[in-house]
Order: structure tokens, then sequence, then C-alpha cells
């Protein structure tokens, strides 16, 4: 994309709140649940998105507005697609329980495997290329290597879903947010593990009585960011003991069920997310004061993404199947 190339020898510069909607893009006949930009930086005017309609489509999210590919290898709801690496493929998993690693180009599916459960979420190894971890609706988690089409280890926990995987840096650790909220206590919902020996680090991160449907790290200081059904955000350390930051909460956005995403911008300095009336909320990262809100979409919005390289650009998706990018 010519529009991208000036950006890739600079560093970032600082994000702004967008203000303006440049593409409106309407192909999904389903909800959009997660849309990701390319991580190759000179590719990354490329934007995926999987819906419950079964499919992943490929969008010109910079330059066109246009599709640029469907692919339909799910027979049930997409819930999770993440690129490889190298933006050549892109793994999904769905309701079918099916795992898929699809070539971009071809179309053609690289790797394939019916999984045991219904996938609700997928993660790449930060540093290894070839291994994932899938879970969803099963008190397990896998750790599946793409070389050799196998799972690789199991983590073993005592809930009914996995809601979201977060790596942390390097990769030796990890976390997973669960249902596993019981009225007398909220332990579990959100789970520490040792990548190497499959072992619990730690359950008792996050003592409030929500479930946390998405977490997501800051991407310069050792903090993550847990979405939760209280209808705010919640700051932890990244580093153990995983302490909570009980003197900032990211509230005025709705949660109410969806498993509303949200992320940092590139620079680390705003938190964005999405909300269950259709609006983008974008907070200020210190002060957890909001700073703008967004009416995005009229439907419930479960994800705000920001680009990776050109500065304050923004997808957004939507309940009702529809994605737009704003600047």
């Amino acid at each position: 994309s010519e529009l991208i190339k000036p950006y890739l020898g600079s560093k970032y510069k600082l994000t702004e709140v967008p203000k303006s909607l440049i593409f409106y893009m309407s192909k999904h006949s389903g909800p959009v649940n997660e849309i990701q930009w390319c991580p190759v930086r000179e590719q990354s005017h490329m934007l995926l998105s999987a819906s419950m309609d079964k499919t992943i489509k490929l969008w010109d999210a910079v330059d066109t507005g246009c599709c640029l590919k469907t692919y339909s290898c799910h027979s049930c709801a997409v819930r999770a697609a993440q690129w490889s690496s190298c933006g050549r493929r892109i793994l999904s998993g769905g309701f079918d329980s099916m795992l898929h690693l699809t070539d971009v180009e071809t179309g053609k599916q690289i790797f394939s495997s019916k999984n045991e459960f219904r996938i609700s979420a997928l993660k790449f190894h930060p540093t290894e290329s070839n291994i994932f971890i899938c879970g969803g609706f099963s008190p397990e988690v896998k750790a599946w290597d793409i070389r050799t089409s196998k799972v690789l280890r199991v983590y073993k926990a005592a809930v009914q879903q996995t809601l979201d995987i977060l790596f942390l840096p390097e990769g030796r650790e990890f976390l997973t947010s669960t249902d596993a909220v019981s009225r007398d206590s909220a332990d579990r919902t959100i789970i520490a593990w040792d990548f190497q020996s499959a072992a619990k680090i730690s359950n008792q991160i996050f003592h409030e009585r929500y479930t946390c449907p998405s977490l997501t790290l800051h991407p310069r200081e050792s903090m993550f960011v847990a979405q939760t059904n209280g209808n705010y955000m919640a700051l932890f350390s990244a580093q153990r003991p995983y302490r909570i930051n009980k003197k900032k909460r990211y509230e005025g956005h709705k949660v109410e069920g969806f498993a509303v995403g949200c992320e940092f911008s590139p620079d680390g300095t705003l938190l964005v997310t999405g909300s269950s009336d259709g609006k983008v909320f974008f907070y200020n990262y210190h002060t957890a004061r909001i700073i703008r809100t967004l009416s995005a979409h009229k439907e419930a919005c479960v994800s705000a993404i920001f680009h990776p390289v050109l500065p304050s650009l923004l997808a957004t998706c939507d309940w009702a199947g529809e994605i737009k990018i704003w600047q």
C-alpha cells in the first residue's frame, strides 16, 4: 500500500482519536466476532474478519475498503481467527470444532484438525510460530504444533469454558479467562499458566464476581487489562503475582454479555473498547478518564483495533456484520 510506505521506516507517532468514517464494509451476513490487522508491516493494509456467517473475509481496509477474499472452510460460526506471524496464513477455529490453517493466496488448508470441543479462543505463541493455543467449551486448553498436527500439551482447568487467551511477553507464561464465577468466589476467572510445564501458576488473580470476555497486553509496560462483564476494564501487573491496580478502573462503556474486545493504541497512551450500545470508548491509559466516545454502530460493537503502522487509523466491527474504518 502506498499509504503505508511512508510510515514503514519511521517511529510510530502519537495516537489521536479518529473522527471520521473512511470505509463502511458490509459483506458479512452474521455478527463479526473478530477483526485483526495483518502483523507484517508492509502488508498491514489487509484486515481479516471472522463471522458467525461461517466465513472469514480478507479486506483491503486502507486503500479501497474492498473485500479481497472469502474463505468458507467452516460449517458453523467462526469464533476465532489469527494471522500467522509471516502474514501468509490464517488460523481459524469455530463452533464446528474444526481448526484450519488456510493459505491466504490459494485458500487451501495447510492444516486441518477436528478438535474435541467448540472453539472460542486461539492464539499463536509469540516466539514459536508453529505453535498455537486453543480453548473453548471445555475444561481443557490445548497447545498444538502445526508441523505434526498434534496436541503438544493439555492445560487442565476446572471450568466450563475458556473465553480468551493472552500470552505474556516471551511466551513462557499465558493467561486464560474463564466463565468460572460461582456465587461465593471468583477464583479461576483468570488463570496464569506455565507454558512449558502446563502447571497453574495462579488462579487467584481477579476476585470480583464477573467473567472477563477479553484480555489485552500493554505494548510498552508490563501490564494487562481484562474486560469484565461488570461494565469496566480492570488493570493488572503482567508479572507475578499479577496484582490488580485498585486505583484505576476504566468504566462507562457497556459489555452486557457480549464478548466485547479491548486494545491499547500502539504507543500505549489510549485504551479503546467497543460497547454493547454500539459506541467506541477511548480512555486515557494513565488517568483512566474517557477522552471521547464515538457513535460507531447501531448494534453492539464487539471490537475496535488501531492500525499497527498508520497512526490513529481504527477498525471496528459489530453484531450486525458491519466493519468500519475510521481516521
